[in-house]
Protein backbone atom coordinates (compact mmCIF):
# COMPACT_ATOMS: atom_id res chain seq x y z
CA UNK A 1 0.00 0.00 0.00
CA UNK A 2 1.30 3.44 -0.95
CA UNK A 3 2.19 5.82 1.84
CA UNK A 4 -0.15 8.79 1.90
CA UNK A 5 1.70 12.12 1.84
CA UNK A 6 0.04 15.14 3.43
CA UNK A 7 1.18 18.73 3.55
CA UNK A 8 0.20 20.61 6.69
CA UNK A 9 0.77 24.25 5.79
CA UNK A 10 0.11 27.18 8.06
CA UNK A 11 0.11 30.94 8.21
CA UNK A 12 0.97 32.46 11.58
CA UNK A 13 2.01 35.75 13.06
CA UNK A 14 3.03 34.84 16.60
CA UNK A 15 3.62 31.07 16.39
CA UNK A 16 0.39 29.70 17.84
CA UNK A 17 -0.89 28.35 14.52
CA UNK A 18 2.52 26.83 13.79
CA UNK A 19 2.26 24.80 16.99
CA UNK A 20 -1.25 23.67 16.05
CA UNK A 21 0.10 22.54 12.67
CA UNK A 22 2.86 20.58 14.42
CA UNK A 23 0.28 18.83 16.64
CA UNK A 24 -1.71 17.93 13.52
CA UNK A 25 1.41 16.60 11.81
CA UNK A 26 2.30 14.47 14.84
CA UNK A 27 -1.20 12.98 15.00
CA UNK A 28 -1.10 12.14 11.29
CA UNK A 29 2.31 10.48 11.59
CA UNK A 30 1.04 8.43 14.55
CA UNK A 31 -1.58 7.06 12.14
CA UNK A 32 1.01 6.10 9.51
CA UNK A 33 0.60 9.14 7.27
CA UNK A 34 3.71 10.93 6.01
CA UNK A 35 3.11 14.54 7.05
CA UNK A 36 5.27 17.52 6.21
CA UNK A 37 4.58 20.62 8.32
CA UNK A 38 5.64 23.83 6.59
CA UNK A 39 5.03 27.55 6.74
CA UNK A 40 2.65 28.51 3.93
CA UNK A 41 4.96 31.28 2.78
CA UNK A 42 7.67 28.73 1.95
CA UNK A 43 5.48 26.32 -0.02
CA UNK A 44 5.95 26.68 -3.78
CA UNK A 45 3.98 23.66 -5.01
CA UNK A 46 1.57 21.14 -3.46
CA UNK A 47 1.87 18.71 -6.37
CA UNK A 48 3.91 16.11 -4.47
CA UNK A 49 1.19 15.63 -1.84
CA UNK A 50 -1.89 13.42 -1.84
CA UNK A 51 -3.77 15.79 0.46
CA UNK A 52 -3.36 19.19 2.10
CA UNK A 53 -4.33 20.62 5.44
CA UNK A 54 -4.10 24.39 5.37
CA UNK A 55 -4.57 26.60 8.38
CA UNK A 56 -4.10 30.14 9.50
CA UNK A 57 -4.52 32.47 12.39
CA UNK A 58 -7.49 34.79 12.09
CA UNK A 59 -6.74 38.44 12.61
CA UNK A 60 -9.60 40.97 12.47
CA UNK A 61 -11.76 38.40 10.71
CA UNK A 62 -9.16 37.55 8.05
CA UNK A 63 -6.78 34.66 7.57
CA UNK A 64 -3.06 35.33 7.83
CA UNK A 65 -1.93 36.39 4.36
CA UNK A 66 0.66 33.67 3.62
CA UNK A 67 -2.03 30.98 3.84
CA UNK A 68 -4.38 32.95 1.60
CA UNK A 69 -1.63 33.49 -0.95
CA UNK A 70 -0.76 29.79 -0.98
CA UNK A 71 -4.39 28.85 -1.57
CA UNK A 72 -4.70 31.34 -4.41
CA UNK A 73 -1.40 30.33 -6.07
CA UNK A 74 -2.13 26.62 -5.85
CA UNK A 75 -5.89 26.79 -6.40
CA UNK A 76 -5.92 24.46 -9.42
CA UNK A 77 -3.84 21.78 -7.72
CA UNK A 78 -5.75 22.07 -4.46
CA UNK A 79 -9.02 21.53 -6.31
CA UNK A 80 -7.77 18.08 -7.39
CA UNK A 81 -6.88 16.63 -4.00
CA UNK A 82 -8.53 16.41 -0.59
CA UNK A 83 -8.11 19.63 1.38
CA UNK A 84 -9.06 20.44 4.94
CA UNK A 85 -8.89 23.91 6.45
CA UNK A 86 -8.44 25.10 10.01
CA UNK A 87 -8.48 28.50 11.64
CA UNK A 88 -7.11 29.53 15.00
CA UNK A 89 -7.88 32.63 16.85
CA UNK A 90 -10.72 32.98 19.31
CA UNK A 91 -9.23 34.23 22.56
CA UNK A 92 -11.91 32.61 24.67
CA UNK A 93 -13.46 29.16 25.14
CA UNK A 94 -15.94 29.52 22.26
CA UNK A 95 -14.01 27.20 19.92
CA UNK A 96 -13.98 24.43 22.51
CA UNK A 97 -17.69 24.90 23.28
CA UNK A 98 -18.82 24.05 19.76
CA UNK A 99 -18.20 24.35 16.06
CA UNK A 100 -17.58 27.92 15.03
CA UNK A 101 -18.25 28.87 11.44
CA UNK A 102 -15.47 30.02 9.18
CA UNK A 103 -15.22 33.72 8.44
CA UNK A 104 -16.90 34.75 5.17
CA UNK A 105 -13.54 35.10 3.43
CA UNK A 106 -12.47 31.60 4.50
CA UNK A 107 -15.84 30.20 3.41
CA UNK A 108 -15.32 31.68 -0.07
CA UNK A 109 -11.80 30.26 -0.19
CA UNK A 110 -13.07 26.83 0.90
CA UNK A 111 -15.64 26.90 -1.89
CA UNK A 112 -13.05 27.87 -4.51
CA UNK A 113 -10.76 24.96 -3.67
CA UNK A 114 -13.57 22.53 -2.81
CA UNK A 115 -12.28 21.96 0.73
CA UNK A 116 -13.80 19.01 2.52
CA UNK A 117 -14.18 20.73 5.87
CA UNK A 118 -13.17 23.63 8.05
CA UNK A 119 -12.68 23.71 11.80
CA UNK A 120 -11.87 26.57 14.18
CA UNK A 121 -9.54 26.04 17.14
CA UNK A 122 -8.92 28.43 19.99
CA UNK A 123 -5.97 30.73 19.74
CA UNK A 124 -3.11 31.87 21.92
CA UNK A 125 -1.91 35.36 22.63
CA UNK A 126 0.82 35.75 25.21
CA UNK A 127 3.43 38.30 26.22
CA UNK A 128 5.79 39.19 23.42
CA UNK A 129 3.11 39.01 20.71
CA UNK A 130 3.74 41.26 17.73
CA UNK A 131 1.35 43.92 16.53
CA UNK A 132 -0.38 46.93 17.99
CA UNK A 133 -3.76 45.24 18.37
CA UNK A 134 -2.18 42.19 20.03
CA UNK A 135 -0.41 44.40 22.55
CA UNK A 136 -3.68 46.23 23.28
CA UNK A 137 -5.50 42.96 23.88
CA UNK A 138 -2.76 41.84 26.24
CA UNK A 139 -2.85 45.16 28.13
CA UNK A 140 -6.57 44.65 28.62
CA UNK A 141 -5.87 41.27 30.21
CA UNK A 142 -7.63 39.30 27.48
CA UNK A 143 -4.69 37.18 26.36
CA UNK A 144 -4.04 33.55 27.18
CA UNK A 145 -3.87 30.13 25.60
CA UNK A 146 -7.27 28.82 24.52
CA UNK A 147 -6.03 25.96 22.36
CA UNK A 148 -7.13 22.41 23.15
CA UNK A 149 -4.33 20.09 22.01
CA UNK A 150 -6.42 16.95 22.44
CA UNK A 151 -9.30 18.33 20.36
CA UNK A 152 -6.79 19.31 17.67
CA UNK A 153 -5.18 15.86 17.68
CA UNK A 154 -8.58 14.15 17.61
CA UNK A 155 -9.56 16.20 14.56
CA UNK A 156 -6.28 15.27 12.84
CA UNK A 157 -6.86 11.59 13.63
CA UNK A 158 -10.30 11.83 11.99
CA UNK A 159 -8.69 13.31 8.87
CA UNK A 160 -6.14 10.49 8.91
CA UNK A 161 -8.88 7.88 9.10
CA UNK A 162 -10.73 9.47 6.20
CA UNK A 163 -7.55 9.45 4.14
CA UNK A 164 -6.74 5.86 5.06
CA UNK A 165 -10.21 4.73 4.04
CA UNK A 166 -9.30 6.04 0.58
CA UNK A 167 -11.99 8.70 0.61
CA UNK A 168 -11.32 10.26 -2.76
CA UNK A 169 -7.55 10.66 -2.70
CA UNK A 170 -6.67 11.90 -6.16
CA UNK A 171 -3.20 12.85 -7.30
CA UNK A 172 -2.66 14.87 -10.45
Amino acid sequence: MKTIRVLVAYGTRNGSTAEIAEWIGEALRERGIAADVRAAGGVKDVGAYDAVILGAGVYAGRWQRDAVRLARRQRARLAHRPVWLFSSGPLDSSAAAGDLPATPAVTRLADRIDARAHVTFGGRLTDGARGYVARQILQQGRGGDFRDPERIRAWARSVAEELREGAGTVVI
